[in-house]
Parts: structure tokens; C-alpha cells; sequence
């Protein structure tokens, strides 16, 4: 017998789903992935080595299960940047933003619990939440992609969520959502019942405004959820970090896997914030370019989403695979996920944006001309 998935003991609400994933092509450019374009500085790669290095001496040892350097280093960063204190106590560590997601449903979420998200939006919180046994209410937005309050506040009163979650900036469609949103959701979650409100700020750096840490103050059951990848350029590093109430942090690691995080993801990160200054230079110059590409987007006569991220939402089209498929043809691997009549495109390295919006100005004429 060979039995196929549909074969096997697989939990019902698994049955007929997709992994998350984007396409990975071999082609000159691709901006479907959000990451930074930008290698490491050469600097930064030599302390990284350094500190492997020395690690590597001691993996005969388990590393340290509480991260306690690294999330010392994080806080300080976060103070530093962020507008609000924030100590070790207030701060987790994980194997990406995806894995701090999955243990704070794994404290907060499970079976007979739901969490609610306001879609399009990041499509791993409902993945997690499925994979948790945590039910998934698929909450609304309005027609320019911003949370519908009213409806969001009506949502959450009717459905009384253990957890909700809120993007901002927000995947895919780029907008940032006010702290002034964020709070009254949050005051709707604590009146239906006490829930767990996980503000998502993969993006933060990108965006025009400011981080919602400063929130925290005097908010027990919010948590700001952050990461690596993107504006430290360290996508494959996989470290991403919360910060909340010393209870969240003590709540998670009731759920977290013995030394989930390795000796070596542990000193590569220190290194990388040993750096932080030369890294965000280069979400300046990304910040910039998303601001060209939305400009340029526009003049082509494309309709643009505003973006606080380094990526852009474009459109509108009759049918957003198709076109998808003709700017593959000319080199260009940008994102279709799944939101009608709209595309992603990353904010990549100037040559990269050049090729891109060369390959949609061409797309545009020939559009025009057929039409």
C-alpha cells in the first residue's frame, strides 16, 4: 500500500488545505518574498563568524534555554527605538515570528477557544490557528483594505475571541492601522472577556509612523509581535521576538520546546544588533524605493494601496493570475496571494524596482493598444 495524505489519520480541519508558500522560480528578479535585497555588510558577516566560532566550541553543551542575552539585547532595541521601556522580562524569543504566533495560540488559543483576524491580511495567523485546534473567524475590512470598526467591534462582541489578532502594517495589503483603531479593539476584546490582543508588527520599521509598543502600558493582554527577517535583512536567521507583560512571557514558555532556540540562531543574532545602526540605513533606502514604486505605479495608471511596508499592493485586474503570469514572462516573479484583482510586488534593490516597473509600464501599453 502506498496511501496518499487523503489516506491517512489526518485531523479533519487539515483535510483539503494547502502549506503556506510562495513560489520559488529561478528568475532574474523576484519580488514575491518581502525580503530585504541587501546581503549582510561584510562587517557584520565576519562578527557573525566570530561569534559562530566561539559557540561552536561549546554545542556539546545545550545552549541557553531562556535566551537571557539576546532577549536583553532585543529589549534595549526595542527601547531604543521603539518610544516605550522595556526590560528582559518583557521580552520572548523564537525560531521566527511564526513560531512566537504558534506558542502564544498554543497558550491562548487551542480546542474550544477562537481567534479572530481581519482578512486579507496575514495569511499564517488563520495556518497557525488550524493547526493549534483554535477555531478562526475571518473578521472584516473595508473596501480600501482598512478595519472596518464598527464591523470589527460588532465581530468581536458577537464572537468573544480568546485571541485577535491585528497586522499593522498589514500583508498583504501594506496599510498601517491607528493606534487609535488598535485601543478600541482592544477595549471591545476586554469587554466581551479577557483576550489576548497580538498586534503583528513584522513591517514596523518600513512604516511612516510609529511602533504601538507604547500601548503596552497598562494593557495586560496586549502583545507586540516582531521579527528579523525583514528589516535586518536576517530572513534566514528565522528570529522573531514578542513584547508584553512579564505574565505573557512567563504564559509562553509554559508551551515553548526545551532550547528551542540554538546556540548558533542565539550569537548570530546578537550579532546582527550589534549592527542595528548600518542595518536600518538600508530600510531608509527600501523606504524610498517603496515610495518610488508606489509613485511610478500610479503614473502607469495602476491603482496603488498606501504601503508603511517594503512592499507595494497593485492593481486592479480582471484576472490579477493571469497578469501575474505575464510579468513572470518578462523575468519578474511578483506575488499573487489570493486577494482579487490585486498583486504584491517587494521592494527590492534599484536595478531590481527598474526591471519591475519596466516589465508593468510594457504590460500597460499592451494592454492599451489590444484594448
Amino acid at each position: 500500500m502506498n496511501p496518499g495524505i487523503d489516506d491517512l489519520p489526518v485531523r479533519d480541519e487539515l483535510r483539503g488545505k494547502s502549506p503556506y508558500g510562495a513560489p520559488q522560480l529561478d528568475v532574474p528578479v523576484r519580488l514575491n518574498t518581502n525580503e530585504n535585497p541587501y546581503p549582510l555588510p561584510e562587517p557584520l558577516v565576519e562578527r557573525i563568524t566570530e561569534r559562530v566560532r566561539e559557540a561552536a566550541r561549546g554545542l556539546n553543551r545545550y545552549p541557553d534555554r531562556d535566551a537571557v542575552e539576546l532577549r536583553t539585547a532585543l529589549a534595549a532595541y526595542l527601547t531604543r527605538t521603539g518610544g516605550h521601556p522595556v526590560g528582559v522580562e518583557n521580552v520572548w524569543a523564537a525560531n521566527g515570528s511564526n513560531e512566537v504566533i504558534q506558542q502564544l495560540l498554543q497558550a491562548f488559543g487551542g480546542p474550544g477557544r477562537t481567534a479572530i483576524g481581519f482578512e486579507p491580511s496575514y495569511s499564517m495567523h488563520a495556518l497557525i490557528a488550524r493547526g493549534t485546534g483554535t477555531g478562526w473567524i475571518s473578521g472584516p475590512r473595508g473596501e480600501d483594505f482598512t478595519i472596518d470598526l464598527p464591523a470589527a467591534e460588532k465581530a468581536i462582541a458577537e464572537h468573544r475571541p480568546d485571541v485577535v489578532f491585528i497586522t499593522t502594517p498589514n500583508n498583504p495589503t501594506g496599510n498601517a492601522v491607528p493606534a487609535e483603531t488598535v485601543i478600541a479593539l482592544y477595549d471591545a476584546a476586554q469587554a466581551a472577556k479577557p483576550s489576548m490582543v497580538v498586534v503583528d508588527e513584522a513591517y514596523i520599521e518600513f512604516s511612516h509612523g510609529a511602533s504601538l509598543l507604547p500601548l503596552l502600558a497598562d494593557r495586560p493582554y496586549l502583545v507586540v509581535s516582531r521579527t528579523m527577517s525583514k528589516a535586518f535583512g536576517a530572513a534566514g536567521l528565522r528570529l522573531g521576538y514578542l513584547a508584553a507583560h512579564p505574565a505573557v512571557v512567563d504564559a509562553v514558555q509554559l508551551v515553548r520546546l526545551p532550547y528551542h532556540l540554538s546556540a548558533i540562531t542565539q550569537v548570530t543574532a546578537l550579532a546582527a544588533l550589534e549592527h542595528t545602526d548600518t542595518l536600518l540605513k538600508y530600510v531608509e533606502q527600501l523606504k524610498s524605493e517603496r515610495d518610488r514604486l508606489v509613485s511610478e505605479l500610479r503614473a502607469a495608471g495602476y491603482e496603488v494601496t498606501e504601503s508603511d511596508a517594503n512592499f507595494v499592493q497593485f492593481g486592479r485586474f480582471a484576472d490579477s493570475h493571469a497578469t501575474w503570469r505575464r510579468i513572470l514572462d518578462r523575468g519578474v516573479l511578483v506575488r499573487d496571494n489570493g486577494v482579487p484583482g490585486w498583486l504584491r510586488v517587494s521592494a527590492g534593490t534599484p536595478a531590481e524596482n527598474d526591471a519591475f516597473l519596466d516589465a508593468v509600464r510594457d504590460l500597460k501599453k499592451e494592454q492599451e493598444q489590444s484594448g
